[in-house]
């Protein structure tokens, strides 16, 4: 434990010099700085794991790692067919050779060189983030162009006397952690991971992120096999890396295909730091960078936009709330009218854009994307679990007209820090056989924290433990959760608000003939007295009207 918190503390320091380094050369809260930041450190992580692997099939092939490097071309061949998880770095590539080089005049050339040298590998292609339109966007591109020429190689050296001071430990202190991991990438994003763009990228707390992933995986067994898996606007990737990690290993590997799509540039690079930090490489080419609304990626047969899109076994998504969409709104509308995927309908355009509720759209879309079997956890505005008319009730109406609804937990309020919106998580099971539906209001819940400006609600190991378990094992508790039936909902015209359906309890007091009296006195007394003050307030009011009179001018 004690080398896990070092480490932790190391690769933090890393992260926080490299941040400062932008900050001296005038490129703080700059895009350029995230780009600089989180590049470095993904060139480092891969580096160094490669550096690790190559130690390590060393030892076990008894061959030298000196006489290795020397002659990579003839031994790395070996190498990769053990290690085929690797980045095809090339031993030229890497921070030990090049910090060789680091007096050179031009040395800033030779990093970015590698950087894009890197990227180009053919092996890399896979690692590129593919748009809608078919566009690669590679793994690095070059970072000392973000200061001036003159201040190029400095930045450089620095970059270098950071990453060589440290390496990420590729034994048993972190070979597959994925909470250390979460930190880490948590603690990289912190400072860039703010909402922008056409869509707010909000940003799912770990803790909460982990407790939904729970809850899906364990509303059936999970055998050993590979389940698809889908988050339509990933953002950075907590929701769905969650539940990869919940799904877990078999004897094929990971367990989960992570599938994605997302219209933030920054986001979907995010996303595929946090898909390599945590060893999920084969998924990242379907990892999508565009309008998942009007142009969604994911098809069984590519190209078949009427019935062609993919279905998925587990979809989890915190969709933006609302925001302007108009610029697309008609054109999505007529490209899927003849399809099943927007039934309810798609918002129309409103005076304030801002306010569209592009996230019913979301709804309809992970409904329809969702295996007849298939499960998947939204993340709604709270408010939608009450609306009685509109788009929002025919969704209800179908989710609980099918009996789809597993159930629905309401949130604290401010459980996002750059929201302020209440939120609840509906749970959807396609297969969901006993007509049973569990509604539970942590809404109550919860301790106040500051974060950075904003006020937040951080919910304790303890809390999100009870809210898992009340949750899987479907436990009624007076005033938090309440098991009922769609029919029942139905009764209600589609509510989902849990305090709704709440027993209303009346407390019995045995009370003798003394008591009863003298509890009866008590009111008599306190009625007589506020009787008298109320009388003796009309009199005053009464006689000021007495003294107003009329004036002329």
């Amino acid at each position: 434990m004690a080398n896990y918190v070092e480490l932790e503390k190391n690769i933090k320091s890393i992260i926080d010099d490299l941040q400062g380094l932008c900050s001296t050369n005038g490129l703080s809260n700059t895009a350029h700085e995230e780009v600089v930041v989180t590049t470095v450190f993904l060139y480092k992580f891969l580096n160094d794991k490669f550096i690790a692997n190559l130690k390590k099939f060393c030892k076990d092939t008894k061959l030298n790692y000196d006489s290795v490097i020397k002659n990579e071309e003839h031994m790395l061949e070996a190498f990769y067919d053990a290690y085929p998880q690797d980045v095809a770095f090339k031993y030229e590539d890497t921070i030990d050779y090049l910090v060789q080089y680091i007096k050179e005049d031009n040395f800033y050339r030779r990093f970015d060189d590698t950087l894009i040298r890197i990227s180009n590998y053919k092996e890399n292609q896979s690692f590129s983030i593919e748009t809608a339109g078919g566009e690669k966007k590679p793994l690095f591109t070059e970072i000392t162009d973000k200061v001036e020429t003159t201040k190029r190689n400095a930045f450089a050296r620095n970059i270098f006397s950071y990453i060589t001071r440290d390496r990420f430990d590729f034994g048993e202190t972190i070979e597959g952690n994925y909470d250390f991991f979460s930190t880490i990438f948590e603690y990289l994003i912190q400072n860039y991971n703010v909402a922008s763009g056409t869509y707010a990228e909000y940003f799912t707390p770990q803790a909460l992120s982990a407790a939904i992933g729970k809850i899906l995986v364990n509303m059936s067994p999970v055998e050993d096999k590979i389940y698809e898996i889908y988050d339509p606007s990933a953002g950075s990737g907590s929701l769905i890396l969650h539940l990869a990690h919940e799904l877990g290993k078999g004897k094929f590997g990971n367990k989960a295909r992570v599938y994605t799509q997302d219209i933030s540039q920054k986001s979907s690079r995010f996303l595929r730091i946090n898909m390599l930090l945590n060893g999920l490489k084969e998924s990242l080419e379907n990892v999508i960078e565009g309008d998942t609304l009007e142009t969604p990626a994911h098809f069984v047969i590519k190209g078949d936009d009427s019935s062609g899109l993919k279905k998925f076994d587990y979809i989890t998504s915190n969709p933006p709330f609302k925001t302007d969409f108009s610029s697309t709104r008609d054109r999505i509308k007529t490209k899927w009218e003849n399809t099943s995927r927007f039934f309810a309908g798609v918002p129309k355009i409103t005076k304030k854009k801002e306010k569209m509720a592009i996230y019913l759209c979301f709804i309809q879309h992970i409904l329809y994307s969702l295996k007849d079997d298939g499960k998947a956890a939204i993340v709604v505005p709270t408010g939608f679990l009450t609306t009685l008319t509109g788009i929002e009730n025919k969704i209800k109406k179908e989710i609980i007209d099918q009996k789809w609804l597993r159930g629905v937990i309401s949130m604290p309020p401010k459980i996002f820090a750059n929201t302020g919106t209440n939120v609840s998580v509906l749970f959807i099971d396609k297969s969901n056989k006993n007509d049973k539906v569990l509604l539970m209001d942590a809404s109550k819940l919860g301790a106040k924290v500051r974060v950075g400006d904003n006020q937040r609600t951080v919910l304790s190991k303890e809390e999100l433990k009870k809210i898992v378990n009340i949750f899987e094992k479907h436990i009624e508790e007076d005033d938090f959760s309440v098991s009922i039936t769609h029919d029942q909902i139905k009764k209600r015209k589609y509510s989902l608000n849990a305090g709704q359906y709440f027993e209303v309890k009346i407390e019995y007091i045995e009370l003798t003939n003394e008591e009863f009296k003298t509890k009866m006195n008590t009111y008599k007394s306190n009625l007589s007295k506020l009787f008298t003050e109320g009388k003796d307030l009309e009199n005053k009011i009464l006689s000021q009207f007495e003294g107003i009179e009329y004036e002329e001018n």
